[in-house]
């Protein structure tokens, strides 16, 4: 007796996400990692980690536009999901049709060309994170995306990275965990730079710096600068500003010339401050720090 076997179908939405009920991601706007890219691992400066999914069929390979960088990518947002807002049926179809148009460029305000889909989808992006509002959730984006400024005011290259000659033959590279709120200062070597280590000192004296070894197989020393986590969007701001002026200190140090000709371009030109842009509700009053009594500066000496 022959039995006709039919093969199952595949799931139409989110079946191969273990315990998630089927819901497909499409219209979905979500936060993803290097973890999750399936094609261009580590991204690009222009992206933002902030996607709009074109095509959430299958988590395991969503088609997704980055609102940064106006890039289509596909993520693997099967193993983690972070879904910051949803958009409207029209909205998704403007988008694809926007895809489908010859792009138009133009000269933003901070010097890159821009066309009507990369406009668009920026634009999208500041109101989602406008409208959420400030979290726990959006707070990897927002320094992503004021940690891109810096990146692109000091040094514009392919990565979300700021890199500083520190002696011959030596460059320290230095980018920013989101999760973590750390600067990672890597200068590829596997004993201290002393010099490094005064310096960052000096740059960041408020912070708490740390020197580290990196993961197998590849074990340098990095250095670590950690920063508290920020609670509003206000707090992002005054972070990157910090940020920004501990590494012009370095430059002075290390790169004087380099140092003075980024000075006049920004003196210029001015500083990219997207996070400005947004409109969050802020705290009614900042808190303020309590001031250390004289004991307790007696008291930690013994």
């Amino acid at each position: 007796m022959r039995v006709a076997v039919q093969p199952r179908p595949r799931p139409e939405a989110m079946a191969d996400v273990p315990g998630v009920c089927e819901l497909p991601l499409t219209r979905a706007i979500v936060q993803y990692r290097d973890r999750h890219e399936l094609d261009l691992p580590g991204g690009r400066i222009e992206d933002i980690g902030l996607a709009l999914v074109l095509d959430g069929e299958y988590a395991s390979s969503s088609e997704v536009i980055d609102l940064g960088s106006a890039q289509v990518k596909r993520l693997d947002l099967g193993a983690e999901l972070v879904i910051l807002d949803w958009v409207y049926d029209p909205t998704l179809r403007y988008v694809r049709s926007l895809l489908e148009t010859p792009q138009t460029s133009r000269l933003a305000s901070g010097g890159e060309v821009i066309g009507p889909l990369g406009q668009y989808c920026f634009g999208l992006a500041l109101s989602v994170l406008g409208r959420t509002g400030f979290s726990a959730i959006a707070r990897p984006t927002l320094l992503r995306i004021g940690f891109r400024d810096v990146s692109r005011d000091l040094d514009l290259h392919e990565a979300t990275a700021v890199r500083i000659v520190t002696g011959p033959e030596r460059l320290a590279r230095a980018h920013l965990d989101y999760d973590a709120n750390t600067l990672f200062f890597e200068g590829g070597h596997r004993t201290g730079h002393p010099i490094l280590e005064e310096a960052l000192l000096a740059a960041f004296p408020a912070r708490d710096i740390r020197r580290a070894h990196a993961e197998d197989p590849d074990p340098l020393l990095r250095y670590q600068v950690r920063f508290p986590l920020p609670l509003s969007l206000s707090e992002t701001i005054r972070e990157m500003e910090e940020i920004r002026a501990g590494f012009g200190r370095l430059y002075a140090r290390f790169e004087p010339e380099r140092y003075r000709a980024l000075r006049h371009v920004l003196e210029t030109f001015g500083v990219r401050r997207t996070l400005a842009q947004l409109s969050m509700r802020e705290p009614l009053s900042e808190p303020v720090a309590l001031p250390v009594p004289e004991w307790a500066g007696s008291h930690t000496a013994h």
